[in-house]
């Protein structure tokens, strides 16, 4: 990935790299393959993460909004 430097403007490209950076999603990608997970630890997750959303959803809808 390329950024050029206008002037001395350093943090200008720095900042535009991190967004290049953020919005291709290498560093994602690098994240996530650093390490080796089986199958079934990813399967795993997936299944907490949606569990864990359903129950923030449900609780955010069924709460009262004050008890007295």
């Amino acid at each position: 990935m390329k950024v050029k430097v206008r002037g001395s403007n350093i943090e200008g490209a720095l900042r535009t790299f991190r967004k290049k950076v953020t919005e291709s999603g290498v560093l994602y990608t690098y994240k996530e393959k650093q390490y080796y997970e089986k199958p079934t630890s990813k399967r795993k997750g997936k299944l907490a993460a949606a569990k864990a959303r359903e129950r923030k959803r449900q609780g955010a809808s069924s709460r009262p909004d004050r008890l007295f």
